[in-house]
């Protein structure tokens, strides 16, 4: 009966912190993704972003069906939504083109992440229902890491206008609808 008792309470606490577990492995993803742009391999670092956004959109599904959002879970994923959307898209552009412009080049990929910052921080203190106030920090790093495939086809000034365009599009209060 005790040994009962005992896996009825792990399991109920693994489940309580399921969707804890996914946001984390959404931060590795981002880590790995940064990593890569360190040791200088683009396309790896583009295919962990991506799939940093598939574990990010299972996190909230996931806490949401469970009954199991919280504010730790909330601040969690927003912490490692800066790094995964925030960081590691921006250091891909800035290694990939930006780093050609020298310190404009340096100066857009931190308002990037900047911008990203106040985005998520402002979403942390709001109680908004239903809709997102200003581009999510998600939809806008993985727009800046799509992008990453036009670099061949796109002058790097137009990247640079990109990323002053969604660091905008992110702290600006237009209403986006949550799905």
């Amino acid at each position: 009966m005790l040994i009962l008792q005992h896996l009825d309470q792990t399991i109920k606490k693994f489940r309580s912190h399921s969707a804890n577990l996914l946001t984390i492995i959404n931060l590795s993803l981002g880590a790995f993704s940064i990593l890569f742009v360190l040791q200088g391999d683009l396309y790896m670092s583009l295919f962990f972003i991506c799939l940093a956004a598939i574990f990010d959109r299972f996190d909230g599904i996931v806490a949401r069906k469970l009954n199991i959002t919280s504010d730790l879970g909330k601040q969690l994923d927003s912490l490692c939504d800066l790094i995964s959307f925030g960081v590691a898209p921006a250091l891909l552009l800035y290694s990939a083109i930006l780093f050609d412009f020298g310190t404009p080049g340096a100066i857009f990929t931190i308002i990037f992440i900047a911008c990203g910052a106040i985005r998520l921080a402002r979403f942390n203190i709001s109680e908004h229902k239903g809709y997102f106030i200003g581009l999510p920090i998600t939809a806008g790093g993985c727009l800046l890491t799509i992008s990453f495939l036009l670099v061949d086809t796109i002058s790097g000034p137009v990247f640079m206008f990109i990323i002053l365009l969604l660091s905008i599009l992110m702290i600006s209060t237009f209403k986006v609808k949550k799905v």
